[in-house]
């Protein structure tokens, strides 16, 4: 296939783990998933999770990379290119218009809850965060939160910081700075972790995350297992298909995948390593969500020897993560401006990041003057949130295998993957059916199309993998028909 090819690529394979790494280890990851691995069950649900790792999201992953580096674009080009090589209709680009629409509109309410880790590492640093209870952190979150200029003043400073970054390109900006924010991130980790087994709370740490007990692993913790292995990737969002379009012709897209899902899931048990120690030794609640790393944390460190210092490295750790996920995000739309609208990189950057700048404030006023302002029930932060990951990355993750599983060619995701026969057969087999499977089955109960104990239920998913199955196979000639344009495809559906 003749294309375009980019401008500039990642200097190395490892330019792209460490990017797409740092795409995936984002907030959530930090107290989310050491949460959900406690709560569900320890080290079972970390077995779990790896297997939906693999069966889900590895396979996907996988396919958004290929498409990536296939089609040498935006995911609106690249998808485009990819499927006018095997013939198939320029409808197909709404998936890449999709994708790159949600990553942006995540990014909308993401600086604001970034703006929060910036916030309390100044509010560490400048002896904010005084307080004597749990009570007094709400207080000074809740203050945090309610005036527009402080809550705006540290989004604005998230916004500025990633159009900076991202306006210097791929290698001097996007690469340059996750090389050295992403180990910065685990020596910092490692520095907690070193420091929680001297805090008194290690042992209790470690039980909690990582004593088998299936007992604990319920029907809604295989859901969480399951969502969470598919939304921490990053996948659906632009972000790992723009990555993927930089990667070198020569890079083992599975070495390079696998590689970024073991990092994802060693970072974020290392940060329940290095959070929960200090949870424990102060006798709180390890289970707060959100208000665990904004409320009881600065608390307990404020209970421990040189609790200052490592709340700001703790903190410090906290936003490089964040700013890592926000590059990630804007990167799809900046890589759309530079190849459609032929804008510079730099003229790019800020043009999504004005955007950007004017939702986010939007967003950022549900928290304060706009806390009135709601539609059907629903602020502007929480609809953002809510069609982004209810709606748009499940459907996203649904189309990318469809796309890649009935309506391409053969050839091309064969040639891109570099697979062995059998390895392909076993991709194919998991990106058509047991991917889509978990895909639905995180989309229904999303939706609350039926009970969390039904959607886990053996005989519902293997009814719906008999339905994928048997009706992908029977459709996928109609699906040919009625997808593709009038050039015959010259390589066919496998």
């Amino acid at each position: 296939m003749t294309t375009t090819q980019p401008r500039i690529q990642w200097l190395g394979r490892w330019g792209f783990v460490l990017a797409a790494t740092g795409s995936a280890v984002g907030l959530g990851n930090i107290w989310k998933f050491p949460y959900m691995t406690g709560e569900y069950g320890g080290g079972a649900f970390v077995l779990v999770y790896l297997v939906c790792i693999l069966a889900l999201g590895v396979p996907v992953m996988m396919a958004e990379i290929a498409l990536g580096r296939r089609g040498r674009g935006s995911p609106i080009d690249a998808v485009r290119r990819v499927a006018a090589e095997s013939g198939r209709s320029a409808a197909w680009s709404l998936l890449g218009w999709m994708a790159m629409l949600c990553g942006f509109l995540i990014l909308c309410f993401y600086v604001v809850v970034a703006g929060w880790s910036f916030s309390y590492l100044w509010k560490m640093l400048s002896g904010g965060l005084a307080g004597g209870s749990v009570d007094d952190m709400v207080a000074i979150f809740a203050a945090n939160n309610a005036s527009p200029l402080n809550l705006g003043l540290w989004s604005t400073l998230v916004t500025v910081v990633t159009m900076l970054i991202v306006g210097k390109g791929v290698q001097g900006g996007i690469e340059k700075s996750v090389g050295w924010m992403m180990p910065g991130m685990v020596v910092m980790l490692l520095v907690l972790i070193l420091y929680g087994v001297f805090s008194g709370g290690f042992s209790d740490a470690l039980r909690f995350l990582f004593v088998f007990d299936a007992g604990s692993l319920s029907s809604e913790g295989l859901l969480a297992a399951l969502g969470h292995a598919f939304f921490t990737l990053s996948l659906a969002s632009g972000a790992i298909l723009t990555y993927g379009s930089y990667l070198p012709a020569g890079a083992s897209i599975a070495r390079t995948t696998l590689t970024v899902a073991v990092a994802d899931t060693l970072v974020a048990l290392m940060a329940g390593l290095a959070i929960f120690p200090a949870i424990f030794a102060n006798g709180m609640d390890p289970g707060e969500g959100p208000g665990l790393i904004f409320m009881s944390l600065p608390l307990a460190f404020q209970a421990m020897p040189l609790g200052t210092l490592f709340g700001v490295l703790f903190f410090a750790m906290l936003s490089m993560a964040a700013l890592t996920s926000s590059i990630s995000m804007v990167e799809a739309t900046v890589s759309w401006l530079c190849d459609r609208q032929g804008l510079s990189r730099r003229a790019a950057a800020w043009v999504a990041g004005g955007v950007l700048w004017v939702i986010s404030t939007l967003a950022m006023l549900s928290f304060n003057v706009g806390a009135d302002w709601t539609l059907a029930g629903r602020h502007l932060f929480d609809w953002l949130d809510y069609l982004t990951s209810r709606w748009m990355m499940p459907l996203g993750g649904l189309g990318t295998a469809l796309l890649v599983g009935f309506v391409l060619g053969a050839a091309p995701m064969r040639e891109e993957l570099g697979l062995s026969s059998a390895w392909h057969a076993l991709w194919l087999y998991m990106v058509r059916y047991v991917s889509p499977l978990g895909i639905l089955v995180i989309f229904v109960d999303a939706l609350g199309i039926v009970s969390v104990e039904f959607a886990t239920h053996w005989p519902f998913l293997l009814g719906l993998l008999l339905a994928i199955s048997l009706g992908g196979e029977l459709a996928s000639p109609r699906l040919r028909r009625t997808l593709s344009d009038s050039t015959p495809s010259r390589e066919g559906v496998e």
